[in-house]
């Protein structure tokens, strides 16, 4: 921050001071302190402070509009005519890369969804990470507009797109802690929602013992806080409170996770149908939202979700949004090319698969380069409740460097993915 601005710096000081001692901000004291985060100008030490005096006693109602509107007003705002639907899930689980399926099922049941989506925060790949895998995801705000308003929908990374700005710095900050506060991930929820236009959502939010919210009734709380928080900017939203005690599909990193997004919508024999399903039940409810604003009541999103990927058309929407994002459109499953170097992992006992830890999962998944290395992670050949014999093979490693593999495989000795029980 430069000298010049020492005043500001004064009164930012003074409000990070006033929320550490848990008092309410107003909103010009937000809008400053959003601003100059969006800058840069803040720096990461006085940015942390703002961010920890959350983590306990969180936002009013009044505080948590203000931080939203604040952080939509300190960056880029995109405007599309009509119905403008979108989907986001609070996340935390490894490998459920819904959006990549739910965002051409969407668009060729002709509804606009610009879909916004991060790189990755707790796990080895973000829905950004994913798509990059495959096409570019940094377009401009008239990139992005022209894409949507020629095939759709989209699924593009904020990074060039100046979309709430202070978000992107205070997910920065709070990377290495590998933690958000509920009031944060709300904020930034909603933020990435109005500044799109987003008119209907649907939010996925799932439950589980190493997801981001463990208890329902947590999730029930933070679902409260987003829906009043989206009837402030007159959005329709739903939301899904499922419980996730795995990864719903098989691939943990960029490329894999991209593939299993190909099988389900070429309805490959080897597809995920835990992903497939949850995929499907949020694309009808996306679609019902939709319907209802259309007066089409008579429609059945679910119902019609499964018609448009059974019958192709998602595969083919999906193709013509990779192609308006500068990649192949006649991308597949088999064409992608995977890391140069792979270790099959054999289980050392027999038994049934009784847990699968997601932190361990997300940790040698990283060791392993993901998502850096966008063709790096782990393919799980066995799920909960699979039973195994010893020495058959259970998960497959992938990376571009053969050192990462040999210490991801000596990691797995003492952080197992897998609890198997005889």
């Amino acid at each position: 921050m430069s000298k010049n601005n020492t005043p500001v710096k004064i009164a930012i000081i003074k409000a990070i001071q006033k929320k550490l001692l848990g008092k309410k901000l107003t909103y010009r004291e937000i809008y400053t302190i959003m601003d100059e985060i969006a800058k840069e100008n803040l720096g990461d030490i006085l940015t942390t402070y703002f961010v920890a005096a959350s983590f306990k006693e969180g936002y009013s109602p009044e505080e948590l509009y203000y931080l939203t509107r604040a952080m939509v007003k300190t960056g880029t705002e995109l405007k599309f005519k009509g119905i403008v639907a979108d989907k986001h899930s609070i996340g935390g689980i490894a490998g459920s890369r819904t959006t990549m399926i739910i965002v051409p099922i969407i668009a060729a049941a002709g509804f606009k969804i610009p879909k916004i989506s991060s790189r990755a925060i707790t796990t080895p790949a973000g829905t950004a990470d994913a798509m990059e895998s495959i096409a570019c995801v940094e377009f401009s705000p008239e990139e992005i507009k022209r894409i949507v308003n020629k095939v759709g929908g989209c699924i593009a990374w904020n990074g060039k797109l100046g979309i709430a700005p202070a978000d992107d710095v205070i997910i920065r900050v709070e990377e290495p802690l590998a933690f958000e506060s509920f009031d944060k991930i709300i904020v930034s929820v909603m933020a990435k929602k109005v500044a799109v236009g987003t008119t209907h959502l649907v939010l996925d939010v799932p439950i589980g013992k190493t997801a981001k919210i463990r208890r329902y009734a947590d999730a029930k709380k933070v679902a409260q806080k987003l829906k009043d928080l989206a009837e402030k900017f007159r959005i329709k939203v739903d939301i899904d409170i499922n419980e996730m005690l795995e990864p719903a599909g098989r691939g943990i990193g960029p490329i894999l996770e991209a593939r299993d997004v190909l099988y389900v919508l070429e309805q490959h024999r080897d597809r995920p149908l835990k992903l497939e399903t949850k995929a499907l039940r949020l694309a009808g409810m996306l679609l019902n939202l939709c319907y209802q604003e259309k007066k089409l009541i008579h429609l059945d999103g679910e119902e019609e979700a499964i018609k448009i990927l059974k019958s192709g058309q998602a595969l083919k929407k999906f193709r013509e949004i990779v192609r308006a994002q500068k990649g192949d459109e006649q991308i597949s499953s088999q064409s992608l090319r995977l890391a140069d170097f792979k270790k099959e992992i054999i289980s050392q006992t027999s038994g049934k698969i009784k847990d699968i830890n997601n932190y361990n999962l997300n940790i040698i998944a990283k060791i392993l380069g993901a998502p850096r290395d966008k063709k790096a992670g782990i393919y799980l050949l066995k799920k909960l409740d699979h039973s195994l014999e010893r020495g058959e093979p259970m998960m497959t490693f992938y990376s571009s460097d053969r050192y990462k593999l040999k210490e991801a495989e000596e990691t797995l000795r003492n952080l197992p993915i897998f609890t198997i029980e005889n």
